[in-house]
């Protein structure tokens, strides 16, 4: 399956275009640090999500799923963080309900991936 059909990598890329649009606007777009780590985090959650749907087997796959639940909670502490500092006001909403959204998906994702790996080996993934 083609890894743009994905709906959890659909909503993941969305959300990293929104992170760049928002952090070229005022005061973001000055704090170079700040807007060079939470770009990495925004591209980090679709690019592993796409790197592994390519992977050939779902235990790896299983794998990038987690880095980029790792990435993604990366990115919420830095909108936790940029809210506080005054960087998100209006967006940190919508910013924060993405990111709620997207967790669960991973999580539902992994759940259904792992079930399918148990039904191939019975003896489980770990």
């Amino acid at each position: 399956m083609d890894f743009t059909s994905l709906k959890v990598w659909q909503e993941a890329k969305e959300l990293a275009v929104m992170i760049y649009k928002i952090t070229d606007k005022e005061p973001i777009c000055r704090d170079y640090s700040f807007k060079d780590q939470i770009r990495r985090s925004a591209i980090s959650i679709a690019s592993n999500i796409a790197e592994g749907n390519d992977r050939e087997t779902d235990k790896e796959f299983i794998r990038f799923l987690y880095i980029s639940k790792g990435s993604l909670a990366e990115l919420m502490t830095q909108i936790e963080i940029g809210r506080e500092i005054g960087y998100f006001k209006d967006e940190y909403e919508i910013l924060k309900s993405h990111c709620n959204k997207i967790s669960n998906m991973l999580g539902a994702f992994i759940r259904t991936l792992k079930a399918q790996e148990h039904l191939k080996d019975p003896k489980g993934i770990r």
